[in-house]
């Protein structure tokens, strides 16, 4: 029989394991022996079992409950990150309408002034007490003042050019002696006229319109460069084995080196951008355009100069130097800078101050 106190037959319930050869222990019953069975193996293997698929359970639900985790917080971040973007968005938009109103303001000074200026005039040419050498010289004065706001308004000398050789012919048909003298600084005055280097203002507004155009073709400086152009087209074949090994080993090395980029980026912010943001900087590079259109249209040349200088910044931080399209932005945003520079209405001081010691002269 089996020695039950040995290790080999330690066994749930109390009863001992058979061995191979050995037969099974068994109860005897009157005249008869009956097998007794070992119920404690099957159970510990079945609560085993259930145990193994309950912790590979709750190690799968707790996988997921982490992604879903990750998930939300990914989504809250990009959530946070677009509503910031259109709040910055919306207060450009409010600073653009109100600078837009107050531009519109400024024009509105000016044209309430112009047209005081016009009242003034009426008033003076209909005026009686005044002899006829006065009235000319006022009416010159009054009309070379309304000129020269016209040719700052307009962008254009012509209105003061007209005003100036007006006046020439009107001191020319008086004959008067003591007119002499503002009869030379009207010449004086109609030569710098002519010789004034006015911008074009059309030619600006294509070049700032182009500018615009242009805007969605230039390369971020983070972007990555094209791949290397395919290889030239294969010729005859070559005679010597060696020369097909070699071809054949160059083209290895050439899309060998495609697969890693090295490249120098001046402005960390530049390298940082991603693809959405990219997008946001090429509308804020084209916002500063139309900006710097407006201000030309408006005749308000510092603010335009302002808007240019920030544009070139934008163009020279987040793009790239050497790609083509960038070169050709840079080369009309300093056109544009260098056509605003002498966007400057020559001034008719001299005849002013003539015209001003004449009306003195007369007055007595």
């Amino acid at each position: 029989m089996t020695n039950v106190n040995s290790p080999e037959a330690a066994q749930p319930g109390g009863l001992p394991e058979p061995r191979a050869g050995v037969a099974a222990p068994q109860v005897k019953a009157g005249n008869s022996s009956i097998p007794v069975a070992a119920p404690g193996r099957s159970a510990a293997l079945w609560l085993g079992a259930v145990a193994v698929l309950a912790l590979l359970a709750t190690v799968m639900l707790w996988q997921k409950v982490n992604n879903m985790q990750q998930q939300l917080a990914l989504q809250s971040a990009n959530a946070q990150g677009t509503s910031q973007e259109a709040q910055a968005l919306s207060k450009q938009a409010l600073a653009l309408a109100q600078e837009t109103v107050a531009r519109v303001a400024v024009l509105d000074v000016r044209l309430s002034e112009v047209a005081l200026q016009r009242g003034q005039l009426d008033e003076l040419m209909q005026s009686l007490s005044r002899s006829r050498d006065e009235n000319l010289v006022v009416d010159i004065e009054a009309a070379l003042r309304l000129a020269q706001q016209q040719a700052e308004l307009t962008g254009t000398v012509e209105p003061l050019l007209a005003a100036l050789k007006s006046a020439d012919k009107r001191v020319a048909r008086a004959a008067q002696p003591r007119l002499a003298l503002l009869q030379r600084a009207l010449a004086r005055d109609i030569e710098r006229v002519k010789s004034a280097a006015v911008s074009d203002t059309p030619s600006m507004l294509a070049k700032l319109d182009e500018l615009v155009r242009l805007a969605d073709d230039l390369v971020l400086a983070n972007a990555v460069g094209p791949a290397a152009e395919a290889a030239d087209k294969p010729q005859a074949a070559a005679s010597k084995p060696l020369e097909q090994w070699q071809r054949v080993l160059q083209q290895a090395l050439g899309e060998a080196s495609n697969l890693v980029r090295v490249s120098r980026v001046e402005a960390p912010d530049a390298a940082l951008l991603s693809p959405e943001q990219s997008f946001f900087v090429r509308e804020n590079f084209k916002l500063k355009l139309l900006n710097a259109r407006l201000g030309l249209l408006s005749r308000q040349t510092d603010s335009a100069q302002g808007d240019l200088v920030v544009a070139q910044d934008a163009l020279r931080k987040y793009f790239n130097g050497t790609a083509r399209s960038t070169r050709t932005a840079a080369g009309l945003l300093q056109q544009l800078q260098l056509q605003m520079r002498q966007l400057q209405i020559p001034r008719v001081d001299d005849t002013l101050a003539v015209l001003a010691t004449a009306a003195a002269a007369a007055g007595r």
